[in-house]
């Protein structure tokens, strides 16, 4: 355990369908780092996450509707993946609003697999290089990015990273990332 994130909070935004191990690999290392994690949902309750989004894993309780969440209460912003999730979280106003005023605050977002669809949808990909799950490969391109095969990408804030296998590498780099944004939520 480190405190390389001592004093940050990081939002992560999920919601059912959420792929299990890249919601629980990242923000164990954001714990281990020091940092706050605060999980943001569209409803109240618990989030069923799964593996290979089919086999139902375990729920985890939601802190916090992200409708009545303020991007400027965060230090970063965590966007895992699964393809049900973000596709859940494109189609409610309210997450996609708070993805978009995060990106648009400049503070780091970490996003893997098919977590970028929410970033195509809050229009904030024009012009950054990222990678994803290869199938949003041209959602990415048709939404003005560059798009890469390579375990992680850093492009102005937004770490990002393809499957589950990138993990290692992707956790590392969002402590990284995180860790260089100055601990000003809540101020």
């Amino acid at each position: 355990m480190t405190d390389q994130l001592q004093g940050r909070k990081v939002a992560v935004l999920a919601a059912d369908g959420v792929e299990q191990v890249e919601l629980t690999e990242p923000v164990k290392a954001i714990r281990d780092a020091g940092g706050e994690v605060v999980l943001l949902s569209l409803e109240s309750g618990s989030i069923q996450a799964y593996e290979n989004d089919v086999e139902p894993k375990d729920t985890f309780d939601v802190d916090a509707e992200v409708s009545g969440a303020d991007p400027s209460d965060f230090d970063a912003l965590l966007l895992p993946g699964g393809t049900t999730n973000p596709d859940h979280l494109r189609m409610d106003e309210a997450a996609v609003s708070f993805v978009k005023r995060f990106v648009e605050s400049g503070r780091p977002v970490g996003v893997i697999c098919h977590g970028p669809w929410t970033l195509v949808t809050a229009d904030v990909v024009r012009g950054r290089t990222l990678t994803s799950w290869p199938s949003l490969r041209t959602d990415l391109q048709n939404a003005g990015a560059t798009w890469v095969d390579e375990e992680v990408v850093r492009d102005g804030g937004i770490v990002s990273s393809r499957n589950p296998g990138d993990l290692p590498a992707f956790c590392a780099a969002i402590v990284e990332e995180f860790s260089r944004s100055s601990a000003t939520a809540g101020a």
